[in-house]
């Protein structure tokens, strides 16, 4: 098994031993990662790897102990998720565009049957006219006799929920759909209805049987979360937990079928809430001042481990089989995050993910009987042999006394002497950088620039305070914790505080524009790659999107912390461009679906007119996250010039 696996893998990913000459090109880090996912069958027979070469994506389904690797090509598309729906079919989740009238254009994310032989056999909800509005049709679960992908769908909602003559607020009265349930069979991609929802309904859980036993909603006036459960033997729903706002949704962290109940954060705890009789008891507590994930048994729908950690990912394992697997092989990988993707039914074969911020990530077969370990795959291999920059990690207090926590990665075989200094803002911005493989930042190291990435206040993943003291900050301290971190920085002599430039993507790219338009002292450049310039226009942007009483709206501007329209203008760097100094790099993706390209072409035009210096670069054909090899290249390239001319190493 050891050596077919590996020679697989090779044939497949098209491996290179060549050594690369330092530093590697730009086209080593913006490639498409070479494996995409991997997912191994509940018997752990065969092991299916969703791969790209350039711009080409492919499924290999490898027998294992036994020769043939047959290939599905998929072609130019995004290779999103693998899963195996029993041991018969792989389910291909792949993403498109897709022109819908003679302007709209829209992303559309699909899921492709492909039989164990790699041939493609339907597409789920192929012939459902409604379904196919959606532009993702997610699927739920598997379930097991007879095997079914679980997904959701669209169903006509036979009218208004009120009387039309009413002058009340009413539900429904825009959408002729509501969300439903679907069974479906993957080897024709035809489903039956299992539930039909309303106008709150978000979405259900199943048991591994497939019945459903939770249903989401979240309330279309006032938009509260609740959850019902449908406990074993019951007809019924029953209201087991509601939230008192739209943000109270990120208390749910899923239903387990293995203890028939519902896990829910509440007051720095896990606790588990049962579907028959509202009983709860503590899963876990006590998370250090960090946000808990859970860990999940798909075959049992059970959560079997709870993740916390600032730095490296820490995992307290609720079951102790699948935990002893994790601590043999993260001995012998120290240092790195082992991520366990998937295992078999009775828990002898694991797919194992490997990776550090200085290591990209590289996946593996361990068979527990054999105690082997074998290689499936490298997500990069063009930097196989790449010396890559050593990242650490900081803390340091931001000008108010906050404690804020951060990644330094340093060049490559740094010598000593006053660096330049990249500072790197994550996006979201309720989200945070992991202990992983970042492609921009050991790019930008590669190329002899120290790289600084805060978890600024605001940062997802440290506790719910310290997210919400990022509400009403944009503009504010949200943007001095990342100059407190470059005094921090500056204070230990590695870099040179007056040689320093922003990037970012997405809010990354907000606190780029707004560092250069709002410090204009603190860097020398700044480039924003899809970030936001405006908010005023961001929130007409979501409220013409989604409905100026919509949810999201809503959580936007509470973000924002219900800002004034003064403020508001004065924390959108468009509104203050007549301030910017530094040069400015502009780049955008012309298929943007999250942040609209109007953004970036607002700034340019703003740019201009104050006659300030600036490069405006579009990625043809590119979504927000760049997903495509060419203009991920194509965006490394032109920073790695940008910076070349107005931060340069030497210089």
């Amino acid at each position: 098994m050891k050596k077919l696996c590996a020679s697989a893998a090779m044939v497949a990913l098209g491996w290179s031993t060549t050594v690369q000459a330092a530093p590697p090109p730009a086209s080593a880090f913006g490639r498409v990662p070479a494996v995409l996912d991997v997912d191994i069958s509940p018997s752990g027979q065969r092991v299916a790897l969703m791969g790209a070469t350039s711009e080409q994506r492919f499924i290999s389904i490898a027998t294992l102990d036994q020769p043939g690797l047959p290939i599905l090509q998929l072609g130019d598309v995004e290779g999103v998720h693998l899963q195996w729906a029993g041991d018969e079919f792989v389910l291909a989740r792949v993403a498109y565009w897709e022109k819908v009238g003679p302007r709209n254009v829209y992303r559309m994310e699909r899921t492709i049957s492909v039989t164990r032989e790699a041939k493609a056999v339907a597409q789920l909800f192929s012939a459902d006219p409604v379904s196919s509005l959606l532009t993702e049709q997610n699927i739920v679960g598997i379930s097991r006799s007879p095997v079914r992908a679980v997904a959701l769908g669209l169903i006509e909602s036979q009218g208004a929920s009120s009387n039309m003559n009413t002058k009340l607020q009413r539900k429904g009265v825009d959408s002729p759909y509501v969300m439903a349930l679907w069974s479906m069979d993957p080897a024709t991609g035809r489903g039956r209805l299992l539930e039909r929802g309303d106008y709150d309904t978000q979405g259900w859980e199943i048991d591994p049987s497939g019945e459903v036993r939770v249903r989401l909603e979240i309330d279309e006036l006032n938009h509260r979360f609740a959850v019902s459960g449908r406990a074993k033997g019951k007809l019924g729903w029953t209201r087991i937990w509601e939230g008192p706002d739209f943000d109270s949704r990120r208390s749910y962290y899923g239903y387990s079928a293995q203890d028939e109940a519902v896990y829910l954060g509440l007051d720095d705890k896990l606790i588990a809430k049962r579907l028959a009789d509202g009983a709860t008891s503590v899963v876990a507590e006590g998370f250090g001042g960090t946000t808990p994930d859970l860990i999940w048994d798909r075959h049992l729908r059970t959560a079997i481990g709870v993740e916390t950690g600032a730095e490296k990912p820490v995992i307290n394992w609720l079951d102790p089989e699948v935990g002893a697997v994790h601590a043999t092989l993260a001995k012998a990988f120290k240092g790195k995050a082992v991520l366990l993707g998937s295992w078999s039914a009775d828990r002898t074969r694991f797919v194992v993910r490997v990776g550090a911020p200085s290591a990209p990530g590289v996946w593996y077969l361990f068979d527990k009987t054999r105690k082997e370990l074998s290689p499936l795959g490298e997500e990069y291999p063009e930097l196989k042999d790449a010396q890559l920059g050593a990242t650490r990690w900081m803390t340091y207090k931001a000008r108010d006394g906050l404690e804020i926590p951060a990644y330094v990665t340093s060049p490559p075989g740094a010598a000593a002497g006053k660096a330049p200094l990249i500072v790197l803002p994550h996006g979201g911005p309720a989200s945070r950088d992991v202990y992983d493989f970042d492609y921009l930042a050991q790019f930008l190291a590669s190329r002899g620039y120290v790289v600084l990435q805060p978890q600024f206040r605001g940062s997802a993943g440290f506790g719910d305070a310290f997210e919400k003291a990022g509400f009403g900050e944009w503009g504010g301290k949200m943007q001095t914790d990342l100059l407190d971190g470059v005094a921090a920085l500056a204070a230990t002599g590695e870099i040179d505080p007056k040689r320093v430039c922003i990037v970012g993507a997405s809010f990354g790219g907000y606190a780029a524009l707004a560092g250069a338009s709002l410090h204009p002292d603190a860097y020398r450049c700044a480039a924003s790659i899809a970030g936001v310039a405006d908010l005023g226009l961001l929130m007409i942007e979501q409220g013409r999107l989604y409905g100026r009483e919509s949810a999201g709206l809503g959580e936007l501007k509470g973000m924002l912390g219900r800002s004034s329209t003064e403020k508001i203008m004065a924390t959108s760097p468009a509104r203050q461009a007549t301030k910017v100094q530094a040069p400015i790099l502009l780049i955008h993706g012309d298929k943007d679906t999250v942040v609209l390209p109007e953004q970036s072409e607002v700034m340019a035009k703003a740019l201009k007119a104050a006659g300030k210096s600036y490069e405006y670069v579009v990625l043809k054909d590119e979504n927000h996250y760049l997903t495509r090899a060419a203009t991920r290249t194509q965006t490394l390239e032109a920073i790695e010039a940008f910076l070349a001319k107005h931060l340069p190493v030497g210089g």
